[in-house]
């Protein structure tokens, strides 16, 4: 941090301001500083926005999103977007027939088979790590969300059920569906990165046989080669990504099948300090940085800089979520890990008095007018708008203490304002609103009774990743970025029993579960709003986690940046999004 600060401060001091805003500075080098390093650059495991960033930049999937479009798709690794206009799809809906694009390279080289891409989809469909995106396609292509039962066993007939789904046939990859499922395309747009069979196998990763699949089921996060390298199709290949100061370094395919990138190298590098992202920036030493609502008036202005504002978002974020059963085991988040004052018990969030007592003692509308600066509306459940499904009259809590005192008094039959608590509540360090949320609800919570203690700490993104997927966070803040735009991205990874954050929180409910099946299902779109209406009801009264939000979000840049557009269902976008259009004049 010291070196960023002093090279920015000399910058800053020996050049005058016309300088700064006119002289374009590393014309072929763009830098975005975000705040968070990646978890994994295997494109089956990684789960999060920031590792999905760097993966659609260096690998690609079958299709992409055209421009700004959340609807109209064109064809990346695949040559065609199959219709049933153009014959790809059959009358009844469940066989989709796709011809790989000719002409194709790896980074390393190899040219990329329909072999590569069938092995791609199984061993995202296979290896299926716990709380991982592989359900995504696992829904649509066998039926079922997750290649284990509820107990952790595999279940019977996996490995014949993806074969059954995912073939070649000459140079197409042929999917067969057990029932049609509309969103299949948009899902592959972004979950069907192409690795290369023939690197997988050389590197030590599954050969792609029915007798060894089991064992790279459910893996370790290093265990895999694609973890930290990577050999893609993309228009930018991975130099290095050094983990310890947070910077992936992206350099030119100068073999790309398309025309190659005007940009020689990409670097995404890992600030928390907003104050060195800032500096940075003005310096010309970052060309875009991440920024959140409230930092705006401290950039407007700028020399040089440009700022993008009121792009829409397709996310519900940020989220405030409460763990049912806390992994006790060396938890440092839970205190005493009883009900004594000094801690809490793993359960402590199973009481639904607990929750409301939390949900009451949130300040939703201070929080869009103070801190998002009034860009927003109260969120009314895990739908965001935009999306068919959204419930603007829905139930919604309010700010109001008097009911928060009543819910925690009745909790636990009277024990817990009694006895008192005292937890930990994180954030990923760097976010400002997460960090804002945190410390309104310890305020709030606090003065209701002086046995009351919320502790909030600041977590690295990897390392709260890791706290989160292991259940040892009570409380914690994050959010849902779209993986495609149909409701039922949101209903199922936030309510459903089998999806990502109940699957971490321990939450399940059968009736939450058979209205999201139902809302996926139905094809009625009035019908559809009628169940994600009730099912968004049973939200609130559960109370599962606390929605906060629908905003739009700004963008920061140099104005020397060019060929940038939005697109919300791109990883990262506004902040980071897709490199390859990019250029600096």
């Amino acid at each position: 941090m010291t070196r960023l600060l002093l090279c920015a401060s000399l910058l800053l001091g020996t050049l005058p301001v016309s300088a700064l805003a006119s002289a374009v500075k590393n014309p072929d080098t763009y830098t975005y500083v975000t705040i968070s390093d990646s978890d994994s650059l295997d494109p089956a495991w990684a789960y999060d926005t920031a590792s999905a960033l760097i993966i659609l930049n260096v690998y690609e999937p079958l299709f992409q999103f055209e421009g700004t479009s959340t609807s109209k798709l064109v064809p990346l690794i695949a040559a065609k977007v199959p219709t049933r206009g153009n014959g790809l799809i059959s009358p009844d809906g469940r066989t989709y027939r796709i011809p790989i694009r000719k002409g194709i390279k790896f980074q390393d080289g190899e040219p990329l088979t329909p072999e590569d891409a069938r092995y791609s989809l199984l061993r995202f469909l296979l290896q299926d790590r716990a709380g991982g995106p592989s359900s995504l396609l696992l829904e649509p292509l066998t039926g079922y969300t997750s290649t284990r039962d509820s107990k952790g066993v595999l279940r019977p007939g996996v490995w014949r059920d993806v074969n059954r789904a995912v073939s070649v046939d000459g140079d197409d990859l042929i999917l067969r569906l057990p029932r049609p499922y509309a969103p299949i395309l948009t899902i592959l747009a972004s979950w069907s990165p192409i690795v290369s069979k023939g690197w997988a196998v050389k590197n030590g990763d599954w050969d792609g046989t029915e007798a060894t699949w089991e064992k790279f089921n459910n893996p370790s996060k290093q265990a895999s080669p694609f973890f930290e390298r990577a050999n893609g199709t993309g228009p930018f290949a991975l130099d290095r990504w050094d983990r310890r100061t947070k910077e992936f370094i992206l350099v030119r395919n100068d073999h790309y099948w398309r025309k190659p990138a005007r940009l020689k190298t990409v670097v995404v590098k890992g600030v928390n300090e907003f104050g060195t992202r800032k500096l940075m920036l003005q310096a010309g030493d970052a060309d875009a940085i991440y920024a959140d609502r409230p930092l705006l008036s401290q950039l407007q202005g700028l020399p040089g800089v440009q700022i993008i504002d009121d792009l829409p978002t397709m996310e519900m974020n940020p989220v405030v979520f409460f763990t049912f059963k806390v992994n006790p085991v060396g938890n440092s988040f839970i205190g005493s890990g009883r009900l004594d004052g000094n801690g809490i018990p793993p359960d402590f969030f199973d009481d639904p008095d607990v929750r409301k007592g939390f949900a009451y003692a949130f300040d939703y509308k201070g929080f869009i007018s103070d801190v998002m600066r009034g860009k927003g509306t109260q969120a009314t459940g895990c739908i965001p708008k935009g999306l068919p499904g959204h419930n603007p009259r829905q139930p919604v809590y309010r700010l109001d203490l008097k009911k928060a005192a009543e819910h925690f008094k009745k909790a636990w039959g009277g024990k817990v304002w009694q006895q008192g608590f005292q937890f930990t509540i994180a954030f990923n360090s760097g976010n400002l609103p997460r960090q804002t949320i945190c410390q309104i609800l310890k305020r709030n919570v606090e003065s209701l009774n002086p046995k009351f203690k919320v502790d909030v700490r600041s977590v690295e993104w990897p390392t709260f990743l890791d706290a989160y997927q292991a259940s040892k966070m009570p409380i914690f803040v994050m959010g849902w970025s779209a993986d495609y735009p149909d409701p039922h991205d949101f209903a199922f990874p936030l309510l459903d029993s089998k999806g990502d954050y109940p699957l971490t929180q321990h939450f399940s409910n059968p009736e939450v579960d058979r209205l999201v099946e139902a809302g996926e299902t139905a094809t009625n779109p009035a019908e559809r709003r009628r169940i994600y209406a009730r099912l968004q009801k049973l939200e609130h009264d559960l109370v599962p986690h606390l929605v906060i939000a629908d905003t739009v979000l700004y963008r920061t840049q140099r104005s020397w940046v060019k060929g940038w557009y939005d697109n919300p269902i791109f990883p990262d976008s506004p902040y980071g999004g897709y490199f390859y259009p990019l250029w600096k004049q």
